[in-house]
């Protein structure tokens, strides 16, 4: 089968994809498991550290990612319901790792899962065909493939990260930083669906363009300046509900003073860097909520995709590639040019 490749772990990642014509094939499906026939297949950051490496992650290459996808279930492994054959499906790449048990564990209250994913820890979408548990899969009907690939992980991540972990409520205030990739503007979808005002940042204005385009209500130019003032003057020195921020150190500091009492940070990546500075004392006597957030559970995977299905929420699709310009497809990902989600359509 043909399937994009990630020949070697480098920086650039684009020069080292290729596109393989003799790839093999899925091996028949394990009890659990289907096999997927390939639609369309759409790109994360996460490609981009799979090409990279991952640190604290062994990987093996060559390699095919591909987080996110839109197929037809061609097969199924025991004790599948044959009724998945011939269903339109996109899947969660979350695939929960079960936790070690010891006599003297503490309960697990407050224990989050642990997440392997397909795409990362196994091979992915961006192939003819691949493998996925039964159990992460979601039926979209006749939904549009490339709509549908576009979807899943981001909208996914952005679902959980505001209304599962933040308790986003209707008409509420949210920022959301470095509008214009995947998680971003699923924030954005997700915020305007709640009825909420929302305020991005981006480095580009034509990205900021596009984002009144979709409803946001104001903008702001992130030329380094401490844009935090803009927030509260936005806000009548109130201050915004939520901060959505994927941007990571140099965007951090901005989001706490920027936050109202009660306010809360939700993270889900930090592509500027980890090492962020903070504001301590504004968070303890403001009470504001720091939350970190890593995908979501097949629960929350079916609630957002019932809003996808029915046509309350939709991706923002940038450009669609054939297999044949995959390295094109990743240079586009990997020079930050995307406004939305990037597609590969297997049926070219």
């Amino acid at each position: 089968m043909r399937a994009i490749v990630v020949e070697k772990q480098a920086n650039p990642v684009a020069p080292n994809i290729s596109l393989k014509s003799d790839w093999p094939d899925p091996a028949e499906p394990q009890p659990g498991q289907v096999v997927i026939k390939t639609l369309c297949s759409a790109f994360n950051h996460m490609d981009l550290w799979v090409g990279r490496g991952v640190p604290g992650l062994t990987l093996e290459y060559p390699r095919v990612s591909g987080c996110d996808g839109c197929g037809e279930v061609i097969r199924v492994g025991p004790g599948v319901d044959e009724s998945w054959i011939g269903r339109r499906v996109i899947y969660n790449a979350a695939v929960i790792v079960p936790d070690r048990v010891s006599p003297l564990d503490p309960p697990a209250s407050t224990m989050c899962p642990n997440y392997e994913l397909i795409g990362e820890h196994h091979f992915g979408a961006h192939a003819e065909m691949f493998t996925c548990p039964v159990e992460n899969l979601a039926d979209v009907g006749d939904a549009d493939p490339i709509a549908a690939s576009a979807f899943g992980l981001c909208a996914l991540t952005a679902y959980s990260m505001m209304v599962t972990k933040g308790n986003l409520c209707p008409g509420q205030s949210v920022l959301i930083t470095g509008i214009g990739g995947g998680v971003a503007t699923s924030a954005l979808a997700i915020a305007k669906h709640f009825g909420c005002k929302v305020a991005v940042t981006s480095r580009h204005q034509w990205k900021l363009d596009k984002a009144i385009n979709l409803g946001a209500d104001h903008i702001i130019l992130d030329e380094g300046q401490d844009w935090s003032k803009d927030l509260r003057s936005w806000t009548n020195k109130r201050g915004v509900d939520m901060a959505v921020d994927s941007v990571g150190k140099v965007a951090h500091l901005n989001c706490i003073k920027s936050l109202a009492r009660g306010g809360a940070y939700v993270t889900p990546g930090c592509t500027t860097g980890p090492d962020a500075r903070t504001d301590l004392a504004r968070i303890f006597w403001n009470q504001l909520r720091i939350l970190g957030s890593t995908m979501g559970s097949n629960n929350e995977f079916k609630e957002v995709v019932s809003l996808f299905n029915r046509g309350a929420l939709a991706p923002v699709v940038d450009q669609v590639f054939t297999p044949d310009d995959c390295r094109s497809a990743y240079e586009r990902l990997e020079a930050g040019e995307q406004f939305g989600k990037i597609v590969i359509d297997w049926r070219r």
